[in-house]
């Protein structure tokens, strides 16, 4: 322990736990760097655990911008699929232009840093296992529970690694070295969900089904993503009882509206079963949601900087037939309800029927966006670059932004686990074991909460000067969303459905391009949208998705490089890179 690195450090004080709910506990600045031996008792584990919690916000893992290796992946797993654009201008993150058109190089800096900040986050978690140990005045009961917690991250880290590589590398206590926080020489020998699969059970088993203070991680969230390891797996029938289990006896529930599961003033709510912490203060952005850093629009109060704008298919697969339900014919890929293009561009044609997410999801011009402005296209950087439209689930409402001196960081916490979540991956392995009507009530339970007329995007008039409005009192637009009334009889057609619905709920939240790798539908799916999309984004003209080296992210040169043992890497690339 007598080489413990600053890096462990850096967030003793910086607590990314919140105490009763006291959000001023996210503020202390860290006063001093400490030494191996004095953190060989409680105090000093209980504090390596929460930087290992840290890893979970990615703040200050690897010098770079804190998006390089968002925890919502909305650079790994939304621009890269047919949910979100990078946005901003050409020339601004060139990296992530590379990303959006596919070219998945070996030295992208996000890339690099991903790789960096997983494997760090890893080293935390080990390092709080390993330290348990030497720890004398830690009871039996609290010593099993840090371990517990520290096997959730350890498991949650590597469970980012398989998703975006092929063969990443497994990392334990018994393998792990302060001396060498990436464990650079241990090698990748193919899948990992196994022993992923053991720290989320081992969390599971040793956790409490309740913390005391939000942001830890329970038994219920590691079941949770016990279950989404098995989902991402194809393991129907392993992965249904679980999520049933969390449906069932969890005690989470739905709120009442689909928009508080991103509001600042709604988080750790009932229905979120694992949350992201954050904090803001008007002095210190140090706990602040930095990953959203980038992806606000370019306009006051945010003045920067563009990213993440929503493409025309996405706005256009929001329509809904007369009974409210998903066009399943796809009529959507050639009937736009915006202009794409002109002098009206992003504006409604006539009054086309949307499902009520939509205006929850993507901004649109002439609607109210988070209670800032009703958005025009002053709120894009670039309008002939990447179009009219901008994400919205991440940006916080007016009392829940500006700190230090970047005023666009906010306060809001990402919902990374929640019953919602839950429900389609049950619909999903329904499906798959052959219960197309248990399906089809998950779903409907989505749809109806959806329904809610409460939660509707309110209209809006424009008053005297930008930033004033006076509310209609009627919805901004032609919402028609209805539930699934007929059974379900047809597997492929439930599928799809659920496919769909997964698509309506979680757009722009990360995981599309990974919903489409574990369904085996990238090729398809995302060569059909850049040819639609290129028509109006001319830079995505020509690009395209490569089956199989495009289905994951190549591992980074740099650590090929650092994995050199007696001459001879000890990594192993993709052989599809």
């Amino acid at each position: 322990m007598k080489n413990l690195r600053n890096l462990f450090f850096a967030s003793l004080a910086i607590v990314t736990l919140t105490v009763a709910c006291d959000d001023d506990f996210l503020l202390k600045e860290p006063q001093a760097s400490l030494s191996g031996p004095a953190l060989a008792n409680a105090d000093g584990v209980e504090g390596k655990l929460v930087s290992a919690y840290r890893t979970l916000q990615g703040y200050g893992m690897s010098g770079g911008g804190t998006w390089y290796y968002s925890t919502w992946a909305w650079i790994f797993g939304a621009i890269s699929s047919d949910n979100a654009l990078k946005g901003t201008d050409a020339g601004d993150q060139p990296e992530h232009s590379f990303i959006e058109s596919y070219d998945f190089n070996t030295f992208n800096v996000h890339n690099r840093d991903k790789w960096r900040s997983g494997y760090w986050g890893v080293a935390r978690a080990n390092d709080v296992i390993n330290s348990v140990a030497e720890a004398e005045d830690i009871d039996a009961g609290r010593a099993a529970q840090i371990i517990g917690e520290a096997k959730f991250i350890r498991g949650w880290q590597h469970f980012e690694m398989q998703k975006m590589y092929r063969t990443p590398k497994y990392v334990g206590e018994a393998n792990f070295s302060l001396e060498d926080l990436e464990a650079s020489k241990v090698p990748n020998t193919g899948k990992i969900w196994a022993q992923i699969e053991q720290d989320f059970s081992d969390a599971a088993s040793a956790l409490p089904s309740t913390q005391s203070e939000v942001g830890r991680a329970s038994s219920w969230a590691a079941k949770a993503y016990l279950a989404k390891a098995k989902i991402y797996q194809s393991d129907w029938s392993g992965a249904l009882p679980i999520l049933e289990d969390i449906i069932n006896n969890g005690g989470f529930t739905l709120v009442e509206k689909f928009e508080d599961n991103y509001l600042v003033a709604t988080r750790n709510n009932s229905e979120s079963i694992f949350e992201i912490q954050y904090a803001i203060s008007s002095s210190n952005d140090n706990s602040s949601n930095k990953e959203i850093g980038l992806a606000h629009p370019y306009i006051s109060p945010w003045g920067c900087c563009g990213f993440l704008q929503a493409p025309q298919d996405l706005v256009d697969f929001f329509q809904t037939d007369a009974n409210g339900l998903p066009l399943l014919d796809e009529s959507w890929k050639t009937n736009h309800i915006t202009n794409p293009t002109g002098a009206n561009i992003g504006e409604a044609i006539g009054d086309p029927r949307v499902d009520p997410r939509l205006d929850h999801t993507v901004g649109r011009p002439n609607i109210l966006y988070k209670n800032h402005h009703i958005m025009q296209v002053d709120y894009i950087r670039d309008l002939t670059y990447a179009g009219p439209y901008f994400s919205k689930k991440h940006v916080a409402e007016p009392e829940g932004f500006g700190i230090g001196g970047w005023g666009n960081l906010t306060a809001n916490n990402f919902r990374i686990m929640r019953l919602g979540h839950v429900l389609l991956w049950a619909a999903e392995a329904a499906v798959e074991t052959g219960d197309l009507e248990k399906a089809r009530g998950y779903v409907n339970r989505l749809r109806a909460r959806a329904a809610n007329p409460s939660g509707f995007q309110e209209g809006a008039t424009q008053g005297a000067t930008r930033p004033e409005y006076t509310l209609t009192g009627a919805p901004a637009a032609n919402y028609v969303i209805g539930e699934y009334t007929a059974p379900w009889t047809d597997a492929a057609t439930a599928r799809k459905a659920v496919r769909y619905e997964s698509r309506l709920e979680t757009a722009m939240e990360g995981n599309r391009f990974f919903d489409l790798q574990r369904w085996g539908t990238q090729s398809q799916v995302l060569n059909e949208y850049l040819s639609r999309e290129s028509r109006y984004r001319i830079y995505l003209q020509g690009k395209s998705f490569t089956a199989p080296k495009n289905q994951f992210y190549p591992i980074p040169t740099y650590a090929i490089d650092r994995s050199f043992s007696d001459g001879e890497p000890t990594l192993t690339q993709d052989p599809n890179y």
